[in-house]
């Protein structure tokens, strides 16, 4: 029987409570003031399609926190998408936010469809319905999305001109994600997958491994996977296999990156007929790899229970470059194998803080060079996880509590002090 898959928010909390032990000075009040969202959306609406019909689709929107400042997060097409996964993915945002010290809190969106099944006229329709129906709560000043699974650059660019267009204005700080000719930042579309690299450089300097004798595994390879694999090869290790939702691509002496993203789709699919050089595997391979990083870039819930006990005892490091892609009795087996996590709240929080630079320049109409945009990134990225590996240390836990604990504080910390109103 297929293992059922375990509720993503409650996942989230579970997380959240298992780190919030090591803060007993926390007010019980406030404690469940932040396992809680502050709002959320549903909306049910109607969309052209193309042979003359009219199709009702349900989208989402939740705030889980908006203490720290605006709330930011991304917007996902997917036929899965759920309420309770938005909440859980609104609550990571939240924490991913405080553990790189950014000025915003936590935020989710999602539609339920299938975008590879509808053309680029109704995915437009789409975006442009859902984009009036949570115009409510958008703005620079208050919600402000950004890319996610399935969405992309156009997808941003037909949001914020929905916004605009009822504006009656410009407001190009109302997204980020967005191409550059928009008003998009440089660097932004590299930087979750650059952000997982330089987690994973930090990593291998604190366990003392060079990367040049590495061989990695990327599970997706999509925006965030294709990036990480392209850096991950840059600082000089063997990338042996990444998969995509028809299965993986293997070659021992490592795939040329670059060309799998020359013939990769926009929904981080491999074009078979033109490979090269690379053999094809099953689907659940890359979890089976006698690699020393893996790096789960996909979709949340992938390194279960089940599939942990699968992991080779070569793999070292799993670098988390997807949101939430390890469930709670997972990561007890990780640590029982030694194997050195970097959570996704620290490890893809490459992208929300380029999307940070973005925002500002959106604001300020002042743009920043990659160069500058690449330099900034680095320092945050390099400074959080020494932050993070500092409480592991200090308090003797692994890096995902530590990380929580570090988030929980700064937002505990925002919320005494702004107080309870009235």
């Amino acid at each position: 029987m297929a293992q059922e898959k375990e509720n993503l928010y409650e996942i989230a909390v579970k997380q959240f409570d298992n780190a919030v032990r090591y803060l007993p000075d926390i007010k019980a009040g406030i404690v469940e003031m932040l396992r809680l969202p502050k709002r959320e959306l549903t909306v049910n609406f109607p969309v052209h399609m193309d042979d003359g019909s009219v199709r009702m689709f349900t989208g989402y929107r939740v705030h889980h926190s908006t203490v720290r400042g605006p709330t930011k997060g991304g917007i996902r097409y997917h036929p899965d998408v759920t309420l309770d996964e938005v909440r859980a993915l609104a609550m990571w945002m939240t924490w991913k936010c405080a553990v790189v010290g950014l000025p915003f809190g936590g935020a989710k969106g999602g539609v339920v469809c299938k975008p590879e099944e509808m053309s680029m006229n109704e995915l437009e329709n789409l975006t442009r319905r859902y984009a009036t129906e949570i115009a409510v709560l958008m703005s620079p000043e208050g919600d402000i999305p950004a890319p996610d699974v399935n969405t992309n650059p156009q997808v941003m660019a037909w949001i914020m001109d929905t916004y605009s267009m009822h504006k009656g204005y410009s407001v190009p700080a109302v997204v980020t994600g967005k191409p550059i000719s928009i008003g998009g930042s440089l660097g932004r579309r590299d930087a979750t997958g650059r952000g997982v690299a330089i987690c994973t450089r930090e990593a291998l300097k604190y366990l003392k491994m060079d990367p040049k004798a590495c061989r990695a595994a990327v599970q997706g390879f999509g925006n965030v996977g294709g990036s990480a694999a392209l850096n991950l090869s840059r600082l000089g290790m063997k990338v042996v296999l990444v998969s995509d939702i028809k299965g993986c691509i293997f070659n021992p002496a490592g795939l040329d990156i670059p060309y799998l993203q020359s013939i990769t789709d926009r929904f981080g699919v491999v074009d078979r007929s033109r490979l090269r050089g690379a053999e094809e595997l099953p689907g659940s391979s890359w979890i089976e790899q006698k690699v020393d990083i893996l790096v789960p870039a996909a979709l949340e819930g992938q390194v279960t229970g089940e599939t942990a006990t699968r992991i080779k005892d070569t793999v070292k490091i799993l670098a988390e470059g997807a949101n939430g892609p390890t469930t709670p009795e997972a990561d007890v087996i990780l640590n029982d194998k030694g194997i050195f996590v970097i959570p996704d709240i620290l490890c893809n929080a490459g992208g929300v803080t380029v999307s940070y630079f973005e925002w500002v320049q959106g604001l300020q109409f002042f743009f920043w060079s990659e160069e500058e945009i690449n330099k900034r990134l680095e320092e945050i990225m390099v400074r959080s996880f020494n932050d993070v590996l500092g409480i592991s240390q200090e308090k003797n836990v692994d890096m995902r509590v530590a990380a929580y604990i570090l988030a929980i504080s700064r937002v505990a910390e925002a919320t005494m002090t702004r107080g309870i109103y009235p």
